[in-house]
């Protein structure tokens, strides 16, 4: 299952299968051996300050085996839920590969007292979350929700453990769902294929793990119903499942209904399966394969290697290695390939499974590169570990690297439910996240070395060059076979499965009412201006030592001057390159010393830099932003390699259909000025980009008097102030230099047109209508975003219903309203097969003209503005998120005060405000339609169905 959030149309899958090799591109890289068992060094004292803290949870097992976990968070507005199974793809019976991933999606389905689409809604339309990911190790269902509805989910898990309708024909449509899915993730993604299928192929010999969790089509389609019942029997049982409840609760109550709703439930008499094979046997030589794949825009490099079981005492050890290696601008791979220019991206991929794990290093080189001396590269990064041991300042620096991120993941009950859940699925014991983090606090640069050379042999290492599918003789795909000698269990199907039925209306138990909790306060931000005219805003956020900053000005690309788009995003790349006082390297190792990454990035209407640091760091981390937006270098050597890495990445993210469609539906909207023009620039506006050009966006961008300081955290305005005035307050203005021409008004805007953007590889086809919406701080704004949250927002969303559920025309649809300081874009997107585009198409016309026809209905509206509200609420739980809301209020040209307002202006809107607000912004009369796909299956269907169709080349589209 998966559902688009109305931020975004990434695609969130309810099957967690995204680990990325070079962003939002590569994903999950496998290999899985059983290693010696080799003692860690003696452990010496633990480097102050790197203690994460324990999670405080108490555990129960019910009668029926069930085990029960409480983390309790007085504090928190929400509550967690997280229901893990002990079942993923590795449990998958032969020839059957996906039927752990079918069954997930299954399980949002209906149950003897929930109806078909119930649990679509049922989050949602309280103004929660869910979601659901199957690993190879587990399956996981979470939702997040207002604690006052703790009972009704603890009711649905229930329900849906205990009583789930498994029918012919929901069977059958989910069937085709999944294997949409499996078109989405592994073809029209890139590198999806290599990583979820042939790398996981050629790394295994016996373990399961060699199959692709998400599926085979293949194997999709002999699945039968008895089979998915049994399955559903063998696994999913109390015995072999965990319960986590984290955030706001009544620990006592909470185990009063968990009694009540899950100790009824039956352990199951037949014993829990076990795996055939659980021992990968170490390779004695290396293995090589070459693929040829789908969606692979560069040439990419792998060499993993295999690791112990999570619970090894080895794991710390890894942790470190694996955070010198890849963690952050300083890693290893980064500063000695990328920057060193033998890649376009490096970095690993570190995968802890309860049976083995895997380091994966990887390159993704230039076009015209050799691989073979890409994969020298990364053998000699490997030679070097193995030789000398690193110096004390690098593990420490990685040390905290991985203390700040797990601080972070921290900060909500999901995150502290799924570090518990981590640990218990994986390392098979609650207790050894913390048994883990300390022994990380006392990781040696000797163990670092150790682990290095038992582990990372290059003759035991598995070797993958992806390449083009263009590249393979004669144009065809070559994917890795499953080897043989792959142990897969058997399933076997007992007489007499029960068959459960939804009853009958009449007979069904009700949902929980909500209980009566008091109202958490909204959170608020005060502000003050510096002599200078620098804006600091504070929101103190207690409870963590983290402190989250952001510096933003309210500049961005949008001011790019015609002719050089991309020119504000290649300045801010080129400040990192080193100022007055701090080159490049510095940089990286003072923002890394800190324990943080730099964040922020130039978007349409602003700049922006961001950090997450301890509050005792603040001083030195508003130094280092000081240093970078006052006093940035702009060396002239600098600047071409910066253009050269920026044109690259272009060429790497336009592979992707959807991301090449939002591009063109981009420019169809609003043409070559203003939002037209992509944040990070075209193949045009960077080739004619000067140094003279990028100095001047700086200049022109970074003024103290347009300059907004953000901080959120365990600190009150009086220091926040103190601090900015040592940073910042001798900043003075300087003229800024002449302002390019102004973005193009609604009047210049470009009549809507028809594209068709040919990509004849493409096995999926994108479709986005587009048109411009409200400014964010427009009056319409809020019932705009309670219309997008009923069109495209969530799975219960119009176009999910439409397309996904009642069709089965895609894998996921939804809608984005961009939030911008003047009528930005707005737009409704799916992908779908190439046959079904103009099909599709149409449909997304027609759900905006019901949008716009006739006001939502009560339970529709009320559910809608309750998911707007949740959703803006779950961003104000993070600090980072907190910091962020904020810096695009300044972008937008909001004021603060929404920050406390907002939910209150989403409660007031009216249901004819909504209709009003979708036939003025929304209307499809005044949308383009792009689409990108193969033309020769295209072509003709989309000129019958509009006179406008007008098609471009892949290259042409780009420009």
């Amino acid at each position: 299952m998966s559902k688009l959030q109305s931020s975004s149309l990434s695609g969130l899958c309810r099957m967690r299968l995204h680990r990325s090799l070079v962003p939002a591109a590569l994903a999950a890289l496998a290999v899985l051996a059983l290693m010696p068992v080799v003692a860690a060094s003696p452990a010496p004292a633990a480097d102050a300050g790197l203690a994460v803290p324990p999670l405080a949870y108490t555990e129960r097992t019910l009668g029926n085996g069930l085990r029960v976990y409480a983390l309790p968070d007085p504090d928190a507005s929400e509550v967690a839920v997280n229901l893990w199974y002990g079942v993923g793809g590795r449990d998958d019976p032969k020839d059957r590969a996906g039927l752990a991933h079918l069954l997930e999606h299954l399980m949002f389905k209906a149950t003897r007292n929930l109806p078909a689409g119930r649990f679509a809604s049922l989050a949602e339309e309280i103004g929660g979350s869910d979601d659901a990911a199957t690993e190879d190790d587990y399956t996981r269902y979470y939702e997040t929700v207002p604690a006052a509805y703790l009972e009704r989910i603890l009711f649905a898990e229930a329900e849906r453990m205990g009583a789930l309708v498994i029918d012919a024909a929901t069977l059958a449509a989910e069937r085709e769902v999944v294997k949409e899915e499996i078109r989405t993730r592994l073809r029209s993604q890139d590198f999806g294929r290599l990583v979820q299928a042939d790398l996981p192929a050629a790394a295994y010999a016996r373990l399961p793990y060699a199959r692709p969790s998400i599926g085979r089509p293949e194997d999709l389609d002999r699945i039968s119903l008895d089979e998915v019942r049994a399955f559903r029997a063998a696994y999913y049982r109390p015995d072999n499942a965990a319960l986590i409840v984290s955030g706001r609760f009544d620990p006592a109550q909470l185990q009063r209904w968990v009694d009540r709703y899950f100790g009824p439930i039956a352990r199951p008499a037949r014993p829990l399966p076990t795996l055939a094979a659980t021992v990968e046997p170490a390779r004695r030589a290396p293995l090589r394969r070459t693929v040829h794949a789908p969606g692979t825009p560069l040439p990419a490099v792998v060499a993993s290697f295999a690791l112990p079981p999570d619970a090894h005492a080895d794991t710390p050890a890894l942790m470190a290695l694996n955070a010198i290696v890849s963690n952050g601008a300083g890693s290893r791979l980064n500063a000695r390939l990328v920057q060193a220019g033998k890649a376009q991206a490096a970095s690993s991929l570190f995968e802890r499974r309860r049976y083995g794990g895997y380091l994966a290093l990887y390159a993704i080189l230039a076009g015209d590169a050799d691989p073979a001396a890409g994969e020298a590269a990364l053998l000699a990064q490997i030679d070097d570990l193995r030789a000398h041991p690193v110096a004390a300042g690098e593990l420490l620096r990685a040390k905290r690297l991985l203390l700040a991120a797990a601080l972070r993941e921290r900060e909500t009950p999901d995150g502290r439910a799924l570090a518990l859940g981590r640990a218990l699925a994986v390392a098979g014991d609650a207790a050894a996240d913390r048994r883990q983090w300390r022994a990380l606090a006392a990781v040696t640069a000797a163990d670092v070395q150790r682990v290095a050379r038992t582990y990372l042999r290059p003759q035991r290492a598995a070797f993958v060059r992806g390449l083009p599918e263009t590249a393979a003789p004669g144009g065809r795909a070559d994917p890795v076979a499953v080897a043989a000698s792959v142990v897969e269990n058997e399933l076997a199907i007992p007489a007499g499965l029960p068959v459960v039925a939804t009853a009958p209306e009449s007979e069904r138990v009700p949902l929980p009412a909500p209980a009566a909790m008091a109202q958490t306060p909204p959170p608020s931000a005060h502000e003050l201006r510096l002599d200078n005219g620098l804006r600091v805003i504070v929101a103190e956020r207690r409870g963590s030592p983290l402190v989250a900053l952001a510096l933003t000005a309210p500049a961005g690309s949008v001011a790019d001057p015609r002719g050089r788009a991309g020119v504000a995003a290649l300045a801010r790349q080129w400040a990192l390159q080193g100022t007055a006082t701090r080159p490049a390297q510095r940089i990286v190792a003072d923002t890394e010393a800190l324990g943080a990454s730099l964040g922020g990035a130039v978007g349409p209407d602003a700049a922006s830099y961001e950090l997450s640091v301890d509050g005792a760091s603040l001083a030195p981390a508003l130094d280092l932003l000081a240093d970078l937006v006052r006093r940035p270098a702009f060396a002239s050597d600098g600047f071409e390699p910066v253009r050269e890495r920026a044109l690259d990445n272009l060429d790497g993210t336009l592979q992707e259909p959807m991301a090449l469609a939002r591009r063109v539906a981009a420019r169809s909207a609003f043409g070559t000025s203003g939002y037209g023009r992509p944040p990070g620039g075209d193949a045009v506006g960077l080739r004619a980009a000067t140094g003279e050009d990028a100095r001047a966006a700086h200049a022109r961008a970074w003024r103290p008097e347009r300059t907004a300081l953000i901080v959120v955290g365990d600190i009150d305005i009086a220091r926040a102030k103190a601090l900015a005035e040592a940073a910042f307050g001798d900043w003075r203005a300087t003229p800024p230099p002449d302002a390019p021409a102004p973005p193009a008004d609604a009047d210049a805007l470009p009549p809507p047109r028809t594209r068709l953007v040919d990509r004849p590889d493409a096995a999926q086809a994108a479709v986005i209508v587009a048109r411009p919406g409200p400014a964010r701080s427009d009056p319409d704004w809020p019932a705009a975003a309670v219309a997008n949250a009923a069109l495209g927002a969530g799975g219960s969303s119009r176009l999910n219903a439409e397309l996904r559920y009642k069709r089965g025309l895609t894998y996921d649809a939804g809608s984005l309203l961009s939030q911008t300081r003047t009528p930005g874009l707005f737009y409704a997107a799916t992908l779908t097969r190439p046959e079904s585009a103009a099909e599709v198409a149409a449909l997304i016309q027609a759900e905006l003209r019901r949008l716009g026809d006739a006001p939502l209905a009560p339970a529709e509206l009320d559910a809608r503005k309750r998911l707007v509200v949740g959703d803006y609420e779950r961003r104000l739980g993070t600090r980072a998120g907190l910091a962020a809301t904020l810096a695009g209020f300044v972008a937008q040209d909001v004021p603060i005060a929404q920050l406390r307002d907002y939910p209150d202006a989403i409660g007031d809107v009216a249901a004819e405000q909504v209709r009003q607000a979708a036939r003025r912004w929304f209307a499809p009369q005044g949308s383009s339609l792009t689409v990108v796909g193969p033309a020769a299956t295209l072509a003709a269907p989309l000129r019958a169905a509009y006179s406008d169709v007008e098609t471009l080349t892949a290259e042409e589209a780009q420009r």
